[in-house]
């Protein structure tokens, strides 16, 4: 089976590379270096023909920057999306996309289900659901996975933090399931073996760590590491970007489970090495040494 393999800057796209090659599929990547001015109509124009499955390894998982530029998200998270997803359909391929929690509001009291129809209460969910509809509609072979929080978003805040000497607010009333980059690409990678061994379960599914923790809390866990040196401030009190972030925000992750035997994977015991792959730490001895990241 050969995928392709379409990435940005960010760190998932080459962690995800890094993995697959040491499988026996064959990998095609093409890197977008500024999506922001991407052409939509161009797409086919760069998408080689000769892939079977194309993975948009972009991943958006910060509502901030999509509160603070609207139209920049929708082109990230809807419009190229759907322009691959297209491109995908006229020539009979599968698509693997990704969309986040951000898709719900919230007030669901347990954890959501791949099944829960979307209600999202701010620009990145809005368009990450549209995204997935759009998607639905127009490429029967497709699979969208839903993610938890980014575990390396948090990581900034801290190191921001930590820098700026300024405190961090982070409430206990937004709990979720944070997710480590390398842990995501281990779960890209199952699900294309999966696939490759013939695997035609198509759909939506959901995947986040193991624990459910609330923000502060993981703030604390994140200022705990020793390159931190306990110089973190961190208050139990709602950021100025609260509004857009689900109360709830935890993913049910049974159905991935059972369909590819992914597990979820504690992202306590991956902190270390994602702070290592933030920029924030010394990359020595890890497989990615030297890795600079944008």
């Amino acid at each position: 089976m050969k995928i392709l393999v379409v990435h940005d800057k960010g760190v998932l796209g080459r962690l995800l590379l890094n993995r697959l090659k040491k499988t026996h599929l064959a990998v095609t990547p093409v890197v977008i270096s500024d999506p922001a001015h991407l052409n939509v109509e161009e797409v086919g124009q760069w998408l080689p023909d000769d892939v079977d499955v194309i993975v948009n390894a972009m991943w958006l998982s910060d509502p901030e920057p999509a509160e603070a530029d609207p139209e920049q998200t929708r082109h990230r998270a809807f419009s190229i999306p759907l322009a691959i997803a297209e491109h995908a359909a006229a020539r009979n391929k599968v698509m693997i996309q990704l969309s986040t929690s951000y898709v719900f509001d919230g007030r669901k009291q347990s954890a959501y289900l791949a099944s829960n129809p979307g209600n999202p209460i701010g620009q990145l969910g809005i368009w990450q659901w549209e995204c997935e509809q759009a998607i639905r509609t127009v490429l029967p072979r497709h699979i969208l996975l839903r993610t938890g929080w980014g575990l390396q978003r948090f990581i900034r805040k801290v190191h921001e933090s930590v820098m700026s000497m300024t405190r961090l607010n982070l409430s206990s009333r937004h709990h979720g399931q944070p997710v480590a980059s390398d842990d995501l690409a281990r779960v890209l990678t199952a699900v294309l073996l999966q696939l490759d061994c013939g695997a035609e379960a198509w759909g939506t599914y959901q995947y986040a760590g193991a624990e459910d923790i609330t923000q502060y809390d993981l703030a604390l866990a994140i200022a705990a590491l020793p390159e931190f040196g306990n110089a973190a401030r961190v208050m139990d009190a709602l950021p100025a970007w609260a509004p857009v972030e689900p109360e709830n925000a935890s993913l049910g992750c049974v159905r991935i489970r059972n369909t590819f035997g992914i597990k979820q994977q504690p992202w306590r015991t991956a902190l270390p090495n994602e702070l290592v792959l933030s920029g924030l730490a010394v990359a020595e001895g890890h497989d990615l040494q030297g890795l600079q990241l944008q």
